[in-house]
């Protein structure tokens, strides 16, 4: 049996640059699912994305899915695409398992946890305030070097990197602090500046940006003080969820994640082209 990509339309090109292209999966001209193939916004025409792959449920379990994926690589080769992404839902056991058997290799997932309508308390000792503008000034450079240097310790190319860490904070933050929706707050603990929390929303859930201890005073529970303050924020805020996305082999970071009830939503792979 022979399976194809059937193209059900033209190549699509959008105002924001990317192209995208929507196919029948076939098998010996029969159409058994259908696969959404296109490109990152983010890194541009050399990163190829699926942005939706089905297949009929009399047809599964037959390698159907795993078939359409690799034709897709062929597409995407076409295209001049060096690299190609897929989002897992993380309740998609075969298909993470497919995936990895095709040699994606996982990035980072998406965590989320429900929230109820009673915030958490901060331990004794610990309180918030909103970041100054000054210090904001000073986190913001420290955070897109280090939001950059997590993509490249996982590896996208420096360029890439960086052009996607500045991108992203002008794209988040056009009037900086002043963003609407975007909440900047310093954690104390007896006085003393302890870590930094930026917290929005995406989603209709509240989202964690970033989240970070500093230096000097890790290793005290202040990371869980910051996650809770953020439940804080979220719950204040009326927000029914809580989401963070966290870079894969970061397992402090999952680990305290786990314990605090956040579970995996999805999970964001990779693959180069060679």
């Amino acid at each position: 049996m022979t399976t194809t990509l059937r193209p059900t339309e033209p190549l699509q090109r959008t105002a924001d640059g990317t192209r995208s292209r929507r196919y029948q999966v076939c098998v010996n001209s029969r159409p058994v699912g259908e696969i959404h193939l296109g490109t990152s916004p983010v890194f541009g025409d050399t990163v190829a994305r699926i942005l939706h792959l089905h297949i009929e449920e009399p047809d599964r379990r037959r390698g159907r899915g795993t078939v359409a994926a690799l034709a897709a690589e062929e597409v995407a080769r076409g295209w001049g695409c060096k690299r190609i992404e897929a989002a897992v839902p993380a309740e998609a056991g075969a298909a993470l398992r497919a995936a990895t058997a095709l040699g994606y290799v996982a990035r980072n997932r998406l965590m989320e946890k429900g929230l109820g309508d009673t915030p958490p308390e901060l331990p004794a000792g610990s309180r918030s305030r909103a970041m100054t503008e000054a210090e904001f000034a000073a986190w913001q450079e420290h955070e897109k070097k280090a939001y950059a240097e997590s993509w490249i310790s996982r590896g996208l190319p420096e360029a890439e990197a960086r052009a996607k860490a500045a991108k992203d904070h002008v794209t988040l933050l056009p009037d900086g602090p002043a963003t609407e929706g975007m909440r900047f707050s310093v954690l104390e603990h007896d006085g003393v500046r302890v870590g930094t929390l930026w917290l929005g929303s995406r989603d209709e859930r509240a989202f964690v940006y970033d989240v970070e201890t500093d230096s000097r005073h890790r290793g005290h529970g202040h990371g869980r003080t910051l996650m809770l303050l953020a439940e804080e924020q979220a719950v204040a805020a009326g927000w029914p969820g809580i989401r963070l996305n966290v870079f894969a082999g970061n397992t402090p970071a999952e680990r305290l994640y786990e314990s605090l009830g956040y579970r995996t939503r999805t999970h964001h792979m990779y693959k180069e082209l060679l």
